[in-house]
């Protein structure tokens, strides 16, 4: 009963903000901030600058609300003004080079790393990626993206999406394993 009444809820806050009820974007904003910042986060490092992002992804929100046709969840609307809003940023910037390379190994992308790491310490990890590898794995990996989606929206082809994925969870790989053997005195 309560997943309804906030269902509801939201969807008149939303009509409401829509009119520019400077209250009621208020509330929207506080609802989905958190999430939108982690979301913008994913993709940059620094997290003044995502927060910047998300501040002005939030900006495009309100300005476009009344495009929103209720059609899906209202978050995961918002979710891909945010990865937009930080792939802008990330190309004015000029932070993201991709290896023009449409051929890719297929692997088994089974997790087979055990590991104690802290999540804190994977974000670094994820961090430290080359931009257009970390863009990529994002995308896919953590937002749920297709290979031919990253590719209309970083104006790439399906095969360089792949490869890069490819080559960043073997990145990723060798920096866990890394991480693993420091932890455990073995390095």
């Amino acid at each position: 009963m309560k997943v309804i009444q906030l269902h509801k809820n939201e969807t008149k806050l939303i009509q409401r903000a829509a009119k520019q009820n400077r209250e009621a974007q208020h509330v929207l904003y506080e609802l989905h901030a958190p999430k939108m910042l982690s979301v913008c986060r994913y993709y940059i490092k620094d997290v003044h600058q995502a927060e910047e992002v998300m501040l002005n992804g939030f900006f495009k929100v309100f300005k476009y609300l009344k495009t929103f046709k209720n059609e899906g969840s209202f978050e995961g609307w918002v979710r891909r003004i945010m990865v937009r809003e930080a792939i802008s940023y990330l190309r004015q910037k000029k932070n993201i080079e991709f290896a023009r390379e449409d051929e890719y190994l297929e692997h088994d992308y089974t997790n087979n790393i055990k590991t104690n790491i802290e999540v804190a310490e994977i974000q670094m990890v994820i961090d430290s990626l080359p931009a257009g590898y970390k863009m990529v794995f994002v995308m896919y990996a953590i937002e749920g993206y297709k290979h031919h989606e990253i590719g209309e929206l970083l104006k790439i082809s399906e095969g360089t999406s792949k490869s890069q994925l490819f080559k960043a969870r073997q990145m990723l790989q060798n920096k866990i394993k890394e991480l693993n053997n420091t932890s455990y005195g073995t390095n």
